[in-house]
């Protein structure tokens, strides 16, 4: 795509958020944070970001981000709006999980030594859950909240240094995950399914939200899960006959397919919200590793009468593109290279930086959607091929 149509694209998108920033200077520190969080800044902190605009100082940078008057919540809003229009699909995939950022010191709002799934280990870090909503057009990342460990909301006095609004209590991830996904339900995203982890997939109540609003989900599960008639999922499983096992793709990877061996069971239903005919059901898709037989992940399905198993697979292999769009905004965006220590700081760059890597969303499924017109050739009047003499023979285009 052309840099024109780039920059056109950019425009118009700060130009229908910049309401939220009520002052002028305000909407142009907003404009070049932006702008900052695409260019290729070295680290994207406060001081290179104030360099990049031309600033002697970040204190105009840091005003953003601490003490100047505009809700990232408002400014979330219309970054979903942004998202169903650019990358909206009646297939949409609603996909949460969680992300760590590193830190030193015990003052920056929410950290503590916790399980980085980023690193992969323990570490001092705060810990961010995110939802991405994605469809064959893309995926961005839509909403986030910060995760709040007991150590700090039962500390009145340290929350009240990183400026924690007081009425926030402590709230578990899946909390968190149920929150951001009732707000997705009533925002102009079209999400037909909801997917996430075995951390979230195990939350029963979560499960319970979804299937009252008759809302899809594929949500994975530990192998220890008990379904109902049936006792643990893997022994379930284990008697499952050699023909029950279908190789499918779950999606594009790294390295090609995701290709795996699936089986799907469907569980009797144990009451509806929809009237005495139901309209959906469950079901338990399994997926065992080629290369590994042994190594089986299990998934809880609820979704429509009559939805195939290669649906099920499909938004299954979906939960991927979250880590996708973790790695672009980190490595694009400046989603972890801040510097912000307070709570309403980390929403603010947060944020600003998921609108960047939005745009960027945006622009890269519009280029494909130009790339795919210009490549399909134009219909023949008829075909090319004919049969002489009986065999077939290609001949000019007519």
């Amino acid at each position: 795509m052309r840099p024109d149509l780039w920059s056109a694209e950019l425009e118009e998108l700060l130009v229908r958020v910049g309401h939220r920033f009520g002052r002028v200077d305000l909407r142009r520190r907003m404009r070049a944070y932006v702008h900052g969080l695409l260019a290729p800044v070295g680290r994207k902190n406060s001081w290179q970001l104030a360099e990049h605009a031309g600033h002697r100082t970040p204190s105009g940078v840091q005003h953003l981000l601490s003490r100047a008057c505009w809700d990232p919540d408002e400014l979330r809003d219309d970054l979903q709006e942004y998202v169903a229009e650019r990358l909206g699909d009646p297939t949409g995939v609603l996909i949460v999980d969680d992300t760590g950022f590193i830190k030193k010191g015990t003052v920056s709002a929410g950290v503590q030594r916790q399980y980085s799934g980023t690193a992969g280990r323990t570490e001092n870090c705060q810990t961010g859950v995110f939802a991405a909503y994605a469809s064959h057009k893309g995926r961005a990342l839509v909403d986030r909240e910060l995760y709040l460990p007991k150590s700090w909301t039962s500390d009145t006095n340290r929350c009240a240094e990183a400026r924690i609004p007081g009425e926030r209590a402590f709230a578990t991830k899946g909390d968190l995950a149920k929150d951001m996904i009732r707000r997705a339900l009533g925002s102009p995203l079209p999400v037909a399914r909801v997917t996430a982890d075995s951390a979230y997939g195990q939350d029963q109540r979560l499960r319970r939200m979804l299937e009252e609003v008759g809302v899809g989900y594929v949500l994975a599960v530990p192998k220890s899960q008990h379904i109902h008639a049936a006792g643990r999922i893997d022994f379930a499983f284990s008697r499952a006959p050699d023909d029950a096992w279908e190789r499918q793709s779950c999606g594009a990877g790294a390295k090609g397919p995701r290709v795996y061996d699936w089986a799907a069971a469907r569980l009797p239903p144990i009451d509806d919200f929809d009237g005495p005919e139901p309209t959906h059901g469950r079901w338990v898709p399994a997926r065992r590793s080629l290369a590994r037989p042994d190594e089986i992940a299990y998934c809880l399905a609820y979704a429509p009468t009559g939805t195939t198993v290669a649906e099920l697979v499909r938004v299954a292999g979906t939960r991927w593109a979250i880590e996708e769009a973790f790695q672009a905004a980190k490595n694009e965006c400046g989603l972890d290279q801040y510097e912000v220590r307070r709570y309403p700081g980390w929403y603010r760059h947060i944020t600003l930086a998921m609108l960047a890597h939005a745009f960027l969303a945006a622009m890269a499924a519009a280029a494909a959607q130009k790339g795919a017109a210009e490549t399909v050739p134009a219909r023949w009047s008829r075909s090319p091929w004919q049969k002489y003499g009986g065999s077939w023979q290609r001949g000019a285009p007519q």
